[in-house]
């Protein structure tokens, strides 16, 4: 089926986009999800996604939780986009936020897995729920998580694909952690290679389209009040 179109929407016109409360929602519902699986790769025993390898090597540095440390993280990349000038949104914040603290609910109610099958189980699972997970958040429109704007924000600045930026900089994260100790196995692998196909499959059937802005006391309308910039953002991280 043909994807509706993806648009880059600022924070001003985000708070008068069409239909907020039901794409908060949706949001909401894929940063839950987003988090909780990457709490079920990592109960797999089987390595984590390549920031959370770093996340974990961290966390058990400071003596403190994945999730806290995903968040710090998160603060920290975010400081990076400002000489990039990239624009913070909605779910800029949300996911920051929500997506450690989803990854702690989940690091709290999912034991390790007891077995290499359960493990194998546990994290094919958690990369097909991340991955529509990442599509439902996507679809929201309700901007880029901070690691996906700091890619897009530097494929920008050096004039270079976003595809070649991202590999290179998550082969730095994934590298960082793996020295510093973090989790790195089958399952981080596995989550490299299946993401990517597995939002290209959900996210058509997910994405809200920006149908307009609404003006304060008036019904939804076209896009007479601004432009919708229709350069698509990335998926979160």
């Amino acid at each position: 089926m043909p994807t509706p179109e993806l648009s880059n929407v600022s924070f001003r016109d985000q708070l008068r986009i069409d239909r907020l409360p039901l794409r908060l929602l949706q949001m909401m519902v894929g940063l839950t999800g987003f988090g909780f699986s990457l709490a079920m790769l990592l109960r797999s025993g089987l390595g984590g996604a390549p920031w959370d390898v770093l996340h974990s090597a961290l966390a058990d540095r400071a003596g403190l939780s994945v999730g806290t440390l995903s968040i710090a993280v998160s603060f920290v990349v975010l400081l990076l986009w400002i000489p990039l000038r990239e624009q913070v949104g909605i779910g800029t914040i949300s996911n920051a936020i929500w997506v450690g603290v989803s990854i702690d609910l989940g690091m709290l109610v999912l034991p390790a897995a007891p077995s290499l099958i359960t493990g194998i189980l546990l994290a094919v699972t958690g990369v097909v729920i991340n991955g529509v997970s990442a599509a439902v958040y996507i679809g929201a429109q309700l901007g880029p998580g901070a690691r996906d704007g700091l890619m897009t924000g530097l494929s920008r600045r050096l004039g270079r694909p976003v595809g070649p930026v991202r590999i290179v900089l998550e082969i730095l994260v994934l590298g960082t952690g793996w020295l510093l100790g973090g989790p790195v196995g089958a399952g981080t692998f596995l989550y490299a290679v299946g993401l990517g196909p597995v939002i290209q499959l959900a996210l058509p059937y997910v994405i809200m389209p920006v149908r307009g802005l609404r003006r304060s006391g008036q019904a939804d309308h076209g896009t007479a009040n601004g432009t919708i910039d229709p350069d698509p953002p990335a998926d979160p991280a």
